[in-house]
């Protein structure tokens, strides 16, 4: 899964990836290796279906371990810089011009992005859309409900 992205993330979002991964190869690895072996035990595996199950969950723990090697072996750490900008890491407050309600986001790299909590991606459509702007810019965003228009009323860095 070799790749040249860059994963933007926090320094808490990598430990939790390194965590994840340690787990995953110190314990899991191991739990599966029982299921493969207590399968085989019983009988032909042309017909055991726990044997095909447990190299199905084998070979989507090894994809997981894969893509979280591959996560915490290009990730870029998020630093947090004093600016006027919206920027990775800042806390946005937008009013929607269409409606007026306020929203605040935290931007946030892609692996930790959860809008919910309101934890956009940068890479996302209003995240790409707010970066670089100032407190009173009003910004125009391509959006997949259509164009929207927020006025920024307060960066946090």
């Amino acid at each position: 899964m070799a790749t040249d992205n860059k994963y933007r993330m926090s320094q808490t979002q990598l430990d939790k990836l390194v965590e994840e991964l340690r787990h995953m190869e110190e314990v899991e690895t191991k739990e599966v290796a029982e299921l493969i072996k207590e399968a085989r035990s019983f009988g032909d595996l042309s017909e055991n279906s726990e044997y095909d199950e447990a190299k199905t969950v084998q070979g989507k723990l090894y994809s997981r371990i894969a893509e979280v090697k591959d996560l915490v072996e290009h990730a870029v750490i998020i630093e947090q810089t004093a600016s006027d900008k919206v920027a990775v890491g800042s806390h946005v407050t937008v009013k929607d011009l269409e409606d007026g309600t306020l929203e605040t986001y935290l931007l946030v790299g892609s692996q930790e992005a959860d809008p919910r909590l309101f934890r956009i991606s940068n890479d996302s459509p209003v995240g790409r859309g707010l970066m670089g702007h100032r407190e009173g810019d009003v910004v125009e965003i391509e959006a997949p409900i259509g164009v929207v228009k927020f006025e920024v009323i307060e960066i946090k860095n």
